[in-house]
């Protein structure tokens, strides 16, 4: 019997909603309340921290943890959702792009920088998340907000993708991030893949408990 007042350490699998893997538990284990503690995207993998019962007071707190990634960012192409949420468009050759260009270009994007949310994001406007419009095929002006990148790596593992593993803070669009990263290449690019490896001091691990397809474990107070 799993305790009403709970902390999970959870692996959402792609194409899941983190809301899902909140209906679920809450479902199978019979919970009253519980929440996740930072959206991972439909099309992302990885830790997912949820509290239930008592223990969902401290969801702000691991929301504000520093959190790493890693993932491929396709370049020579975008996307609107700058992921694999939408066709692929602008495509462009890469030849130009060169390793010592992927090596220079992470000192733009390490430590504090200014980054814009998208379109298709949960931010509001005026009351309306973003994504709403988005669809809609409106597009608005979006104030760039402060964030932080503590470390960057990347590496070219193909003529059109790159891999990167990212540690930032609380806020960071990853999506954004790999768009940006293809705009300063000057040959596009987008999120192919994403995987969230840790939030804090908490890291995904192959958690050896699984429901319907999920894996996760339960932290010791």
């Amino acid at each position: 019997m799993i305790h009403q007042d709970s902390i999970f350490l959870a692996d959402k699998p792609l194409d899941k909603t983190s809301f899902d893997i909140v209906a679920l538990f809450k479902r199978e284990f019979q919970l009253k309340k519980i929440g996740h503690s930072g959206t991972l995207d439909p099309k992302a993998t990885g830790l997912l921290i949820l509290c239930s019962g008592k223990k969902t007071k401290l969801i702000n707190e691991f929301i504000d943890y520093d959190k790493e990634y890693n993932g491929i960012i396709r370049i020579g192409a975008t996307t609107p959702t700058f992921d694999t949420e939408s066709e692929e468009e602008n495509l462009t050759e890469t030849e130009s792009v060169t390793d010592e260009m992927i090596e220079k270009i992470k000192e733009k994007f390490t430590g504090d920088i200014e980054q814009i949310p998208p379109m298709h994001s949960a931010v509001k406007h005026k009351g309306k998340p973003l994504y709403k419009m988005a669809r809609k095929g409106e597009t608005i002006e979006r104030k760039p907000r402060q964030i932080t990148i503590s470390e960057l790596y990347l590496k070219r593992i193909s003529d059109t993708e790159i891999f990167f593993n990212v540690s930032c803070s609380k806020g960071t669009y990853i999506r954004t991030l790999a768009n940006d990263i293809g705009a300063e290449l000057g040959v596009g690019g987008y999120l192919k893949t994403l995987q969230r490896t840790r939030i804090g001091k908490y890291k995904l691990e192959e958690f050896a408990d699984e429901t319907k397809g999920v894996k996760y474990k339960i932290l010791k107070d």
